[in-house]
């Protein structure tokens, strides 16, 4: 235990780096923040300083299980430091609220209780952004990308960290030089985008902020009616293509990048079926609200409804109307594409398309099984046999997560929330994807909820970006076993 802590200590000391950012846009904006940041900064890399300097002695190479208590323990206590500078400069916010703000910047949820953003200075804004920024690829494979002395196992840090169900296959010999290879992917495409939103009109600054939030599919944005209020379908346009590069499998994009082909996208069967999924609810969406009336025309409709449908089945939660207005079935069918779209080794969240598949050929193999019983039907997904033990990792996960789904429901109706509300809220929350249905929809926040509320839809954040088994191992009486 105090081996995770040794290490807990040093990655608490290197996020108190990250506070370089919303520092310098202090500086350049002299928005009058930048005593609160420097006093974070210095709680923050100090206090990690401290807790690595009086635990050195208990230093040694992490377990498997270790992994799994230091990467969650490491999310929610970078989730509480986060908290230090909105304290500190909104003292109207209480604990509760800034906790669920940073925990929906460091999981890419989105979902914030705040108003008037546009009017906050700037390097909070920033730091809202920043949090998605880091929250993306993860802050252990960051640390593993420039700290390899941390003198940890970086393979059971990176299998607890890393989204989806295969994470044992690495883009290079040493497990730092993948992080460092997915990071440098990471950070070159983003720059890309700022580039690209640069020009598309924007300012700078907005154009890092939504190229942050838009990277890590995590739908902040410095105004309350989120892209609406830029009202561009170029910068639209730009935003949905890199919504869709991002949820793709970014070790995809190293190895196209670093061939200079388009080869490993051709033979990848989940951005194949991503792409069939988004492609063909675009054309039902559209069609469903023209014919609802909502617009004067279908290229209207066809507009909004192809911005809207890439942004929720991202779980980005990026918006331009408030589709609550739309048809029921529209609202529902944008929270079931939340849940299955995004690709394994992306930076969104929900089940992801690979279990998808796999669940969708696991059930078909059964039938032709009922048909004719002695025949020998591996599952393939993309030409390649997929194991016994991960098809039954994946029904287990499958299984956990609508039981999250349900009791967390079930916690939100027992505080008297209305049934839409809470089962949205907490779809959305561990979807990571940010706006509900009713009061939590894509034209409200979550400010109206209780404490008590906020509580559960943050604890359902958690549980999404850490894929519910590297928590829920931990309430296991086999892991606290020696």
């Amino acid at each position: 235990m105090l081996a995770v802590v040794h290490v807990l200590g040093q990655l608490l000391a290197i996020f108190g780096v990250t506070y370089a950012l919303p520092l310098l846009t202090a500086l350049i904006f002299r928005d009058g923040t930048f005593d609160e940041f420097a006093i974070a900064a210095l709680v923050t890399s100090g206090a990690g300083l401290v807790i690595a300097t009086t635990t050195r002695k208990y230093r040694r190479e992490l377990k498997s299980r270790d992994g799994f208590l230091l990467v969650t323990l490491a999310w929610v206590l970078m989730s509480a430091a986060a908290t230090i500078p909105m304290l500190l400069l909104m003292p109207e916010l209480s604990f509760t609220d800034a906790f669920f703000e940073t925990t929906s910047g460091l999981t890419t949820t989105g979902s914030t209780v705040l108003t008037g953003l546009g009017q906050l200075p700037p390097s909070i804004n920033l730091w809202r952004h920043a949090l998605h920024w880091y929250g993306g690829m993860g802050i252990i494979v960051l640390a593993l990308a420039i700290l390899p002395l941390l003198g940890v196992g970086g393979m059971q840090l990176y299998k607890a960290e890393a989204p989806g169900p295969v994470k044992d296959t690495k883009l290079t010999p040493r497990i730092t030089e993948t992080a460092k290879a997915l990071w440098l992917t990471y950070t070159g495409i983003t720059v890309a985008c700022v580039i690209a939103l640069k020009l598309a009109g924007l300012s700078w600054f907005d154009a890092v902020c939504h190229a942050f939030s838009v990277m890590a599919l995590g739908g902040f944005s410095n105004y309350d009616t989120s892209i609406g209020q830029l009202r561009s379908p170029l910068v639209e346009t730009i935003l949905i293509v890199f919504m869709l590069i991002a949820a793709m499998n970014f070790a995809r994009h190293f190895v196209a990048i670093r061939r200079l082909t388009l080869g490993p996208y051709r033979t990848d069967p989940e951005l194949k079926a991503m792409l069939f999924v988004i492609g063909a609810s675009i054309v039902l969406v559209s069609a469903v609200i023209h014919l609802d009336g909502r617009y004067d025309s279908f290229w209207s409709a066809l507009r909004h409804s192809t911005f809207t449908v890439v942004s929720i089945a991202t779980t980005t939660g990026f918006v331009t109307e408030d589709y609550e207005k739309w048809p029921p079935f529209v609202a529902y069918w944008l929270l079931l594409l939340s849940c299955i779209c995004c690709n394994t080794g992306s930076t969104g969240g929900g089940i992801k398309m690979f279990r998808t598949l796999l669940l969708w050929r696991q059930a078909f193999r059964e039938m032709r099984l009922m048909v004719h019983p002695q025949a020998v039907e591996p599952i393939r997904i993309g030409g390649q046999v997929v194991p016994n033990r991960i098809a039954y990792a994946v029904l287990a996960f499958i299984f956990l997560y609508f039981m999250t789904v349900v009791l967390l429901t079930f916690a939100l109706l027992l505080s008297d929330l209305d049934f839409v509300t809470s089962f949205t809220a907490v779809i959305a929350s561990i979807n990571n994807m940010g706006p509900g249905l009713n009061r939590v929809g894509p034209s409200t926040t979550y400010q109206s909820l209780t404490d008590f509320q906020t509580w559960v839809c943050t604890a359902a954040m958690f549980l999404g970006r850490l894929e519910i088994f590297s928590v829920l191992v931990l309430l296991t009486p086999a892991f606290w076993k020696k």
